[in-house]
Formats: C-alpha cells, sequence, structure tokens
C-alpha cells in the first residue's frame, strides 16, 4: 500500500473524460484501488477542480463532484502553519510555480510516497517528504 499524491489535472481529466489522458487516470486510479494504495490531495485541489464547474455556473454539478472527490479521495491535506514551512522552502530554493510548489509542500506534509503530475517539469525535482515525482506516463501501473 503506498501514499500517492494527484495534482489537480489528474482529477480534472478524470472528471471530464479528457480525450488523451482521461483513460490513462482511470487505468491508475483502478490499480492504486486493487493495491489498497491511499489516494491523497489538498483542499486546493478541491478549490481547483470545483472553480471549472463554477466558472459554468453548473451548482448542482459542483455538489456531485464534491461528493465523487471525497467519495474516492482518502486523504485531504489542509493548507496548514507546516504545510506553509514546506511551500517556503521549495518556493524559496526549487523556483517552482505558487500552485506547483502548493501541490508539493501539501505532499510533503503527508508524507507522500509517490507525487503523480501530468507537469513534466516537476518529475526531477527533489521535495523532501516526497519519495517520487513521476508523470502519467510512467509504468508503475
Amino acid at each position: 500500500m503506498s501514499r500517492i499524491y494527484w495534482d489537480s489535472m489528474l482529477f480534472i481529466y478524470w472528471l471530464e473524460e479528457h480525450p488523451v489522458f482521461a483513460k490513462k487516470v482511470e487505468h491508475i486510479r483502478n490499480r492504486m484501488s486493487e493495491r489498497h494504495d491511499e489516494l491523497i490531495t489538498s483542499s486546493f485541489t478541491i478549490g481547483e477542480v470545483l472553480a471549472g464547474v463554477f466558472q459554468k455556473r453548473e451548482e448542482q454539478r459542483a455538489k456531485q463532484v464534491r461528493a465523487l472527490l471525497l467519495s474516492v479521495i482518502s486523504e485531504i491535506v489542509p493548507f496548514t502553519e507546516a504545510t506553509a514551512d514546506h511551500y517556503a522552502r521549495i518556493r524559496g530554493v526549487s523556483g517552482v510555480r505558487s500552485p506547483d510548489a502548493i501541490h508539493l509542500a501539501s505532499a510533503a506534509q503527508a508524507g507522500t510516497d509517490l507525487f503523480l503530475t501530468n507537469d513534466k517539469q516537476l518529475v526531477r525535482k527533489i521535495v523532501p517528504g516526497v519519495q517520487f515525482i513521476a508523470s502519467l506516463d510512467t509504468d508503475l501501473f
């Protein structure tokens, strides 16, 4: 069993049935379920995913999306003072963009085994508290 953090885009690809990435994300989710892996993300992710729904003014859909997210996510990492410290270090040392630094800080705070993203620029980063960072094209699943 591993603790796997998903970047926001993975949820968005899956929920919006992205023509290129949705099937890959679904495959990963199914394999994680078979292996009893924990799906972790941050409260920031919930906000990013719901922002697109609210932008379309789909209040009822937002409730459905929130319920679906809560049903598949094992842990939602809040942005706490400790997370802010991780964020500051990541942002200060690596210079990654703020949204990515928030995700990485949340993953570090949660003690993540694998951070999964589709952002190839993040794959080579070393972040204390995150054992591995991989892209969607990984063969780990």
